[in-house]
């Protein structure tokens, strides 16, 4: 069956070192990103970014590539051709505080911090102008966290890992980015609607990604595509895999590793997987 979507994210995967789309993992220019999207236009293959970048940020990126559909702040909510769909469950934004806001004024943010102590800080500077969760950095423990906020009574509110960053903190040596979200919302439930809306069948679509949050959207994909620079520096990722089998790890790494899926695909025979 033809290829219809993939399904990407942005940062570690599709865009290259210090988030550029014409740089690979080593900072060197790369024209892989450009090769790759040239093949899914051809191909007549959407390209639709999942990230949990703030909004103002995937629209543009995806301005950039020519594409009409985008998935931001971790699956809290999706565009298609200019129509935004929220994915937040009862939290609702209202004229005075938006879906952040208010998890802030309830005290979950205050919590996290606190409780984790020299271990999670705010994601600055990205952590502002959010609408629908909250960003943070550190190195803990994503069932405690969520295990935190439950006991705290939100069990609507999510704590997710979205994945190894290159923003350090003092005492940790790979820092993870996470995002708090509202109503179970994830990268994969995005997936699942943008799919229902356009009328794509699994096998008709590929994802690519380098977090556990990113490899959750394998479970409504044909096919998912690790990047290598994933697994090789988060643990829990490399054991997460084994869960998949319908997932790959890429010899390539960010921009390459998008490109290799791609063309595989597209030609037929996906890659091995790499142990």
């Amino acid at each position: 069956m033809a290829l219809r979507a993939l399904y990407t994210d942005l940062d570690g995967t599709l865009l290259g070192r210090g988030g550029s789309l014409f740089h690979d993992a080593e900072g060197n220019f790369s024209r892989s990103q450009a090769l790759m999207l040239e093949a899914c236009n051809r191909a007549g293959v959407e390209v639709v970014v999942m990230s949990g970048r703030r909004e103002a940020q995937v629209h543009s990126d995806s301005r950039l590539m020519g594409q009409t559909s985008y998935i931001f702040e971790a699956g809290c909510a999706l565009v298609i051709d200019r129509e935004k769909t929220l994915l937040c469950g009862s939290w609702e934004p209202s004229e005075e505080r938006n879906v952040a806001e208010q998890i802030i004024d309830a005290g979950v943010a205050e919590l996290l911090l606190s409780h984790f102590s020299g271990r999670l800080e705010w994601h600055e500077p990205w952590h502002t102008g959010r609408e629908f969760s909250l960003l943070m950095r550190g190195k803990v423990d994503a069932e405690e966290a969520n295990a935190l906020i439950a006991d705290a009574g939100h069990e609507d509110l999510r704590f997710l890992d979205n994945g190894a960053i290159g923003r350090p903190m003092p005492g940790i040596e790979i820092t993870h980015a996470y995002h708090v979200v509202p109503g179970g919302a994830s990268k994969g439930k995005a997936v699942g609607v943008h799919m229902r809306i356009r009328g794509y069948e699994p096998e008709e679509c590929i994802g690519a990604g380098d977090s556990i949050e990113d490899l959750e959207t394998a479970r409504y994909l044909g096919r998912f595509f690790c990047m290598a620079n994933g697994p090789e520096k988060d643990e829990a990722l490399r054991a997460a895999l084994a869960s998949y089998p319908n997932a790959t790890v890429t010899e390539g790494r960010m921009g390459e590793g998008v490109y290799e899926a791609v063309v595989s695909t597209l030609a037929g025979s996906a890659p091995g997987a790499v142990d």
